[in-house]
């Protein structure tokens, strides 16, 4: 149940860093507009959103490729986590500094702390895994 739990997790993870990638890769105007206070983190910036956008799709790869090829898993899961936490840790300075109000934090839970959280724990999980076996 909970290895099941933990690919359904990495896969709904996966597909949701993926879209994130393309959709700032396609259309980084688009995404840029769209996503709720980026236009207050500073100006447009095609090629800074685009690098980014390169990164969500290497995350959505890693934690994907770590659902179907388990003996890649933990060290897949452990990078995706490791980015995943340092962009958290990010806004979490940002706010810490007074670049963003505090509020950006409860704006910015679901799309950047909590993914962080849980690849967190998908590595974690998959590193007990690994001992076990």
């Amino acid at each position: 149940m909970l290895k099941s739990t933990c690919l359904g997790l990495a896969l709904l993870l996966a597909f949701g860093a993926g879209a994130n990638g393309v959709f700032m890769l396609v259309s980084p105007d688009g995404w840029y507009a769209a996503v709720p206070g980026v236009t207050t983190t500073g100006p447009f910036n095609q090629h800074f959103i685009r690098d980014i956008g390169l990164i969500f799709v290497l995350v959505g790869l890693g934690l994907l490729t770590g659902v179907v090829r388990p003996a890649v898993r933990t060290l897949l899961w452990s990078a995706t986590a490791t980015w995943l936490g340092g962009h958290a840790f990010f806004h979490l300075w940002e706010v810490a500094v007074g670049i963003c109000a505090p509020s950006a934090l409860l704006r910015d839970f679901a799309a950047v702390s909590l993914p962080a959280i849980l690849t967190g724990f998908l590595a974690l999980w998959s590193w007990g895994q690994d001992r076990r076996a």
